[in-house]
């Protein structure tokens, strides 16, 4: 049954895809106005007649433009669609969602806009004269998917004649994480680059800029030798030569790839699956580097290497193994570096700054919100921890600043950074305004794989949604409460390809052989607080929230998922009648996250406590501020009130104030403040001004709200408006994890809770094995 399983997940992932570039809107793309166009004064500004001053001053001095439009945080990815990963020469119209995906990547992992460009020129000279002509309205090109030998020339010839930086990513972006994991793979060897042998099998853009790389790390070409579909490439040899391959060419007999695999100390594949057969693998240097790269299946499996040759270091471009090279571990930091200081190119000093930038930071010592990023466990050096992961949030503070750095010392920066300790202050701020804020909770949710949450709405379309993607993507092991044949004739109608009993476990509540030993525990639990039999028996037969929390208790499951369907009231009764609170906690309560453009905000309490006490509120302050850690984010909580620092006397704002106080008491290493305005728990500006003296430093990431009216309203508000993903209620206090959702939850964010979940179970669990 699994293997039906794993041969229908490529069509359902198609399906999913179609729909999620389909819907609410084609594309994955938009314009939004930075400016506000709210009236006739802003139109004026924006336009006719304000635009002319401006113009004005662009003209009489070109490098305003960085000043006054966006040019310079504008980078253009141009694809002809010719050479696009895993597809082929598709042509640029259909090649336009990879550019809008690679678009959306700039945006996300370094701030960068994006316009994607698609052109219809396969001849170089008409791909040469319409990119340059471009130069005016952006700071830097991204070249994309262009075949090879094209590629080369395209970009050669643009070099030469833009001042903004041209960077085609195939090529470099590849070759600069492939030589970081050859640097680090050779210390951990202890070989010199000068003398290694390296062997490609692929003689692209991609392989022969890996190879010029190298070459500038130290590399000799003597000791490289390539290989592509028609063998060995040989001096005399005819099939897809170009002077490109010419200082790689050979006087050698040597045909094929076995003929030259002896003694490698590095394969670098960036071919085809399959090609880099087991026994090849023992004529090998000792400790080789493997680099299989061909993606979605390398020219070797990890296992098959690691069984021929345990001593090897294997990177591969997947991301279900150790070791990914992956191009976005570079392009958004080089282009971030570059645009910042204004560079008009990006030379080989800028590349190999990032080359040594990615290579240092899998040696560093890891801070604590590193090692969150990486799943909550502390990456060691080693040949499983080559380079970075793609997800961890110092990258962009490691490479952008060494990039500006070589810029400005090889003359190339227009605006060089003054004050570099200034500029990765802001870079540090923009890591945690990225809406990446759940890559971390995913990576270590699949660490703890295993975890088995129950879901009580298992019915539910969105549920079952989850489910399928929970189980693809290794995240739990789903239970669902359920009538047997309703979930199974409902997941054919969805299209979804689970199947129970092998891929998840159902509890039927109107036929369970555990039916009596819930009630008996039920009674055992709530028998004093006035659960008679006959209503334990009603219900463990009707209440699915019930049953679940129930199997919790039991240790049949690790979570629990609810509140799908009813008043979350009645599920939190339910919880806290079963599973209760923790230890030493006086009452739970619930904190929400908005993710927005803005960033990741925090809210509390949201769904629980209608009128907390001041007691009530800092207990709750330090739960919250205890989960908002586990996303790697070291929370700022402001305590708001309509009273700003005792501006009012107010029950609400002496409520507050004496929060505050007993915060400062209670958990003094915590960042906050309070009573203060909603406004100036956001702008540092408006909170100097107004009591400069406080203890809250920057943007707060937590917002603490009087009562449940204030938090409640403030949340569906803004998340109305700002058209922000919620993540939660995430339920704070209790004994075990256990979350109630709301009936406006989407499949996604039972997805985003079902992770949450199974960390939380993880590091509960690994704190009791510590405690005992």
């Amino acid at each position: 049954m699994m293997d039906e399983v794993s041969k229908s997940a490529p069509a359902d992932l198609d399906e999913a895809a179609l729909f999620y570039h389909r819907y609410p809107a084609p594309g994955k793309l938009e314009i939004q106005a930075t400016k506000p166009l709210g009236n006739q004064r802003d139109l004026a500004l924006a336009y006719s007649p304000g635009v002319a001053a401006p113009c004005l001053a662009i003209h009489e001095d070109p490098a305003t433009a960085a000043d006054y439009t966006s040019r310079s945080n504008l980078v253009a990815v141009i694809s002809n669609g010719s050479a696009v990963l895993g597809l082929g020469n598709i042509g640029p119209l259909a090649s336009k969602p990879v550019m809008e995906g690679k678009a959306v990547l700039f945006k996300k992992f370094a701030g960068i806009d994006v316009f994607d460009i698609e052109i219809d020129a396969p001849e170089i000279d008409r791909m040469v004269e319409t990119v340059a002509a471009l130069e005016p309205t952006f700071g830097g090109i991204n070249l994309e998917d262009i075949k090879a030998p094209e590629c080369f020339e395209v970009e050669e010839r643009l070099k030469a004649r833009m001042q903004i930086p041209v960077f085609h990513d195939d090529q470099h972006g590849t070759a600069i994480i492939v030589a970081a994991a050859v640097l680090n793979a050779l210390e951990l060897a202890g070989k010199k680059i000068d003398e290694v042998k390296i062997v490609t099998s692929g003689a692209g853009a991609a392989a022969l800029a890996c190879l010029n790389l190298l070459v500038e790390l130290g590399a000799d070409r003597d000791n490289i030798w390539i290989t592509d579909r028609h063998g060995v490439a040989y001096r005399g040899r005819l099939e897809e030569m170009d002077r490109w391959k010419e200082p790689y060419l050979k006087e050698t007999n040597a045909r094929s790839l076995a003929d030259v695999i002896g003694g490698a100390d590095v394969f670098l594949g960036l071919s085809a699956a399959g090609v880099l057969k087991p026994e090849l693998l023992e004529h090998m240097a000792e400790r080789p580097l493997i680099l299989a790269l061909a993606n979605p299946t390398p020219e070797i499996m990890p296992d098959l290497a690691r069984q021929a040759r345990p001593d090897a270091m294997i990177c591969t471009g997947r991301s279900d193994f150790p070791n990914q090279v992956n191009n976005v571990l570079c392009f958004p930091y080089i282009f971030r570096g570059a645009l910042d200081c204004g560079a008009t190119a990006i030379n080989e000093t800028m590349k190999m700054a990032a080359v040594r930038a990615i290579a240092a930071l899998a040696r560093e010592e890891p801070s604590d919100v590193a090692a969150r990023a990486y799943s909550g466990e502390t990456p060691i050096f080693g040949p499983d921890f080559l380079i970075p992961s793609p997800f961890d949030p110092r990258l962009i503070l490691r490479i952008a600043p060494a990039v500006a750095r070589a810029a400005m010392e090889t003359g190339v920066a227009t605006r060089p950074i003054e004050d570099m300790g200034a500029y990765i202050d802001r870079l540090t701020r923009f890591v945690f305004r990225s809406g990446l804020v759940m890559k971390p909770v995913f990576a270590a949710a699949r660490n703890a794989a295993g975890n088995r949450v129950i879901y009580a709405d298992g019915e539910d379309e969105r549920v079952l949604r989850a489910a399928q993607v929970v189980i693809e993507e290794k995240i739990a092991a789903p239970i669902l409460i359920g009538r047997p044949a309703v979930i199974e004739t409902r997941l054919k109608r969805y299209g979804l390809k689970i199947v129970p009993g092998a891929d998840f476990e159902i509890i039927n509540p109107e036929d369970d052989p555990r039916y009596r030993d819930y009630v008996d525990l039920l009674l055992k639990l709530a028998g004093r607080r006035g659960v008679t039999p006959e209503a334990a028996r009603t219900m463990v037969r009707t209440n699915n929230t019930v049953i679940a929390a129930l199997a919790m208790m039991r240790g049949e499951a690790d979570a629990m998922v609810c509140g799908l369907e009813g008043r979350f009231e009645r599920h939190l009764r339910n919880v806290e009648l079963i599973i209760g609170r923790r230890d030493g906690v006086t009452d739970m309560s619930a904190l929400s996250m908005l993710i927005s453009q803005r960033g990741v905000t925090f809210f509390t309490d949201t769904y629980v406590s209608v009128d907390p006490s001041a007691e009530e509120i800092a207990e709750m302050t330090t739960l919250a501020a205890a989960e908002i850690r586990r996303f790697g984010i070291e929370p700022k909580a402001a305590l708001l009130s309509h009273s700003n620092f005792g501006s009012r006397d107010s029950a609400s704002a002496l409520k507050m104030r004496k929060a505050a106080a007993l915060l400062r008491t209670a958990a003094p290493d915590l960042v906050a403040d309070g009573e203060m305005h909603g406004d100036s728990a956001l702008s540092e500006t408006l909170r100097q001004r107004v009591y400069p003296h406080s203890t809250l430093t920057g943007e707060a990431n937590l917002l603490v709200f009087p009562n449940l009216d204030a938090a409640n309203i403030a949340l569906n508000t803004i998340k109305a408006m700002t058209d922000a993903l919620h993540v939660g209620p995430i339920l704070l206090g209790t004994a075990l994890p256990a979350h109630i959702l709301t009936p406006s939850v989407t499949s996604r964010g039972v997805v985003n809770m079902t992770a949450l979940a199974v960390v939380e179970a993880a590091q509960n669990a690994a704190e009791a094995a510590d405690a005992g």
